[in-house]
């Protein structure tokens, strides 16, 4: 008989609309949820509110556990460690992350919850899939719970440099949570190998880049990209309704301009303020031709209530009207700027419609939209710039690699993109979008789940 999975996770994979539940959208939930509904699976998860923990039921054929996490939970665990710590910790301390004990002790008793509602789901012998940055203690902690089981770990952000976990004071007991695995995921090669030199350092382990013993543990480690359901965003970009939605907003913006899109969470991450500053500087270097483009950035809202969130907003915003007074003219605002979350065809058709997609993260683990751009595209033509420190610079070499940093380099690969030989736009595309249909999140999931069950 085949195995059963558990899927630990901070959420479910549900949303409530109008007290019914519904499956939230995702290339997560999408990949995973077909092996959890064939073998028989369960998703441990929160809810998304606070001291709303229902008892365990099934919605599309999968068993939801919810755990319960109150308000407190949430400013200490989720808001506090999770997202105040660990988050900034891990993209490079982009932002200076604040280490508090009043913040760990509840990341602690969380990580307990999460495993034991786990541990009450699973079958002898059965697998269990650990996810993400807030959960780093659920392996070990499973572990003790339930030792005949096999338990694989997916860190969805990167893994900071050894000199950079150095700084936190629980690092030994991070450390040793996600050696409670059996196999410890990473979205890249380097993630992989900065984990093995802080077990090395900080455990006193051995062992190759794949894999690692410290005291009775030994350990798989592996590097496994995460990506899209390349095929859904194919399919709508051919639909009907997008195709009228892309001609719409060529009538709307211009159909003679060129567009250069944007989409990210309002993350301080994320590089929206470098990549405006780096638009201005093309405007200003190029101002002549410069007139026929435009620059469209959607904002997703995010942690809207977190003091550096709120900060990033208005940086971001304010530069949108510093460069529409600068460069704007009575036909021509160069930035438009919508804050808000898009629905998918509506995602989509921006994609179909977009020129250049400009993703320019400081630091990202994978970032998706870059995938979602590529798969969306119906001809050969299109340019993304990219960051060299997202994850997908590693999958997608056919962009324009950009260091985010550096506002010269980010306007000059603008420019470029804007004026690529249609001969080079159509090489780098096809050449991106093999990637992306090779490589989508259900081989993804297949690689993750038969690497745990070895």
């Amino acid at each position: 008989m085949t195995n059963r999975i558990v899927v630990v996770a901070n959420r479910l994979p549900l949303r409530r609309i109008d007290e019914a539940w519904e499956t939230s959208p995702g290339g997560l939930v999408s990949a995973v949820a077909p092996f959890l509904q064939e073998r028989g699976g369960s998703w441990v998860g929160w809810t998304g509110a606070p001291d709303d923990a229902p008892a365990p039921f099934v919605h599309d054929g999968i068993e939801q556990r919810p755990v319960l996490l109150s308000q407190s939970d949430i400013d200490d665990f989720y808001l506090g460690f999770s997202n105040g710590t660990i988050w900034p910790l891990y993209h490079d301390a982009i932002r200076p992350p604040e280490f508090h004990r009043h913040w760990w002790h509840p990341y602690v008793a969380v990580n307990r919850r999460f495993a034991e509602q786990a541990a009450e789901a699973l079958r002898p012998g059965a697998l269990a899939w650990v996810h993400d940055y807030q959960l780093q203690l659920v392996p070990e902690m499973l572990r003790i719970l339930r030792p005949d089981v096999r338990i694989g770990f997916f860190l969805h952000i990167p893994f900071p440099p050894v000199e950079i976990l150095a700084r936190l004071p629980w690092r030994r007991e991070v450390l040793e949570g996600l050696m409670g695995a059996d196999v410890v995921a990473f979205q890249t090669r380097l993630g992989r190998h900065n984990f093995g030199r802080a077990v090395r350092r900080f455990l006193g382990g051995e062992g190759t880049t794949r894999w690692l013993r410290a005291g009775d543990r030994t350990v798989r480690l592996m590097s496994a990209p995460i990506s899209i359901d390349t095929g859904r965003y194919a399919s709508l970009a051919a639909s009907q309704p997008v195709g009228a939605r892309v001609a719409a907003l060529r009538q709307e913006l211009g159909a003679e301009r060129k567009v250069v899109l944007g989409v990210d969470r309002l993350d301080y991450t994320k590089g929206i303020d470098v990549r405006l500053r780096a638009y201005d500087t093309l405007l200003r270097r190029h101002r002549e031709k410069a007139e026929n483009v435009l620059f469209l950035q959607v904002a997703v809202p995010s942690r809207e209530g977190v003091g550096d969130y709120v900060a990033m907003r208005e940086e971001v915003e304010g530069l949108v009207g510093r460069i529409n007074g600068a460069h704007g003219e009575l036909h021509h605002v160069p930035v438009h700027y919508q804050y808000g979350s898009l629905e998918p065809h509506e995602l989509v058709a921006y994609y179909r419609m977009a020129d250049v997609m400009c993703v320019t993260p400081l630091r990202d683990g994978m970032n998706l939209v870059a995938k979602e751009y590529v798969a969306s595209r119906q001809g050969d033509n299109g340019a993304l710039v990219l960051s060299e420190f997202a994850g997908a610079s590693q999958e997608l070499r056919q962009a324009l690699l950009v260091n985010p940093y550096d506002v010269d380099g980010v306007a000059e690969a603008l420019w470029r993109a804007l004026h690529l030989p249609a001969s080079e736009e159509r090489t780098r595309m096809q050449s991106m979008r093999r990637q992306v249909q090779r490589h989508d999140v259900y081989r993804w999931a297949r690689a993750c789940i038969e690497a745990i069950q070895q």
